[in-house]
């Protein structure tokens, strides 16, 4: 092995921990806001339709930014892309703890949308590098970075559950996670893939033609489809499991907090091992698995009469939601040369139900309870247990 190819190995090697760690930020600062949701119902004395509309204030954000994320990604490439969504991210996070200290709803709905756009942006840009670090390793390793995430997110609901049991107020918790974020997003880039700069044309030369969009290639809005109703009951399970088992079963904030940690848990052990079940079984075989699980995981949380049950649906739940959005990142990223691009709209689309369904389902939990509420998802996760077969490779890797 040449110094060259050696030198190339250390690159991503480095890379793929760096990218493992900036998924882990970020489900950590997610799941520190989202475990902590009834608190914010009670400091803001609000229903969980209003609840609602405040979640739809960093869907607005996210759906902002999602669509633009490929262009400032091609321009500024992923590092400083992540950087850049960091920064505005813990900002959004002090933002959020000043306004619950001063009890302004108005306050932190501007905050979570501001909230919105740098998540949204973070999310597209590790998703690319994580698909440049699996396309350069030739194996399937996106379920591992997501794993990241979802551990982050199980350490933050262990962190929210106990300093809720500790009184340890929301506001304060938010401004040690906003710094932790804002120094992990601004020194782990650094270690990121080298970005290759879009090429001009030389003087004189005529500008290239642009391929379609990436907004009109049907198999790019297929996935998008399946990754929508497959997003939507991981997004469900992140926002409403701790607030539909203090409402439904009568648990106590903290019980509630525990229930999201076991959704977690279960999520992130079934990515950090199921990278090499897809490449054993295939992608759409799994992801019909997947589906099948999450609708039978949701239908025992929901008619579970106690909490042990509800326990063993929460975690079953979070199995079948664990793998469907690495692998629709990973479809989405088959074709390098597009894999921005369509990562951004395969995302944009994912996360209308990632972030724009938990709030509607807030607003039906007004009128049934939003314990009972979180059936709605069934629909969509039939559906994209139908359009599944869409995910195939494009390559013969599988």
């Amino acid at each position: 092995m040449t110094s060259t190819q050696q030198l190339a190995e250390r690159q991503v090697s480095a890379a793929a921990v760096a990218t493992f760690v900036i998924f882990g930020a970020n489900g950590l600062v997610f799941a520190s806001w989202a475990a902590r949701i009834p608190a914010v119902t009670e400091i803001l004395h609000i229903s969980s339709g209003q609840m609602g509309t405040l979640l739809l204030c960093t869907a607005v954000g996210s759906l902002i930014a999602l669509p633009t994320a490929g262009h400032v990604i091609g321009r500024i490439g992923t590092a400083n892309s992540v950087r850049a969504s960091g920064f505005l991210a813990a900002v959004a996070g002090v933002a959020i703890a000043v306004s619950l200290l001063a009890e302004s709803v108005p306050g932190t709905a501007v905050a979570l949308f501001f909230f919105g756009i740098g998540i949204g942006l973070w999310d597209v840009s590790q998703n690319v590098e994580g698909a440049d670090v699996e396309h350069r390793l030739r194996r399937t390793i996106m379920p591992k970075f997501h794993a990241a995430f979802s551990g982050g997110a199980f350490v933050g609901a262990l962190i929210g559950a106990g300093l809720s049991g500790l009184g340890v107020g929301l506001p304060q918790h938010l401004l040690v996670i906003a710094a932790a974020v804002a120094l992990l997003t601004f020194v782990t880039p650094r270690y990121f893939l080298p970005h290759v700069a879009p090429e001009q044309p030389a003087a004189g030369e005529p500008k290239p033609a642009r391929g379609p969009s990436a907004w009109r290639d049907p198999r790019t809005l297929l996935i998008g489809v399946v990754v929508l109703g497959a997003t939507l009951t991981e997004g469900a399970g992140n926002d409403w499991i701790a607030k539909a088992a203090v409402d439904g079963l009568g648990t106590t904030e903290s019980t509630g907090a525990l229930l999201f940690a076991l959704f977690v848990l279960a999520m992130t052990a079934t990515r950090f091992f199921g990278g090499s079940v897809i490449d054993r079984h295939g992608r759409v075989a799994v992801l019909r698995a997947s589906m099948a699980a999450a609708a039978a995981g949701l239908g025992l949380f929901v008619f579970a009469g106690n909490v042990w049950l509800a326990a063993v649906g929460a975690a079953l739940w979070g199995v079948g939601a664990a793998l469907a959005f690495p692998m629709g990142m990973s479809a989405a990223a088959d074709d390098p040369k597009h894999a921005a691009a369509r990562v951004s709209v395969v995302s944009t689309i994912g996360y209308v139900a990632f972030l724009a369904g938990p709030p509607l389902l807030g607003y039906l939990g007004d009128l049934t309870g939003i314990h009972l509420a979180l059936l709605a998802i069934g629909a969509p996760i039939l559906v994209a247990l139908v359009l599944a077969g869409v995910a195939k490779p494009l390559s013969s890797r599988e």
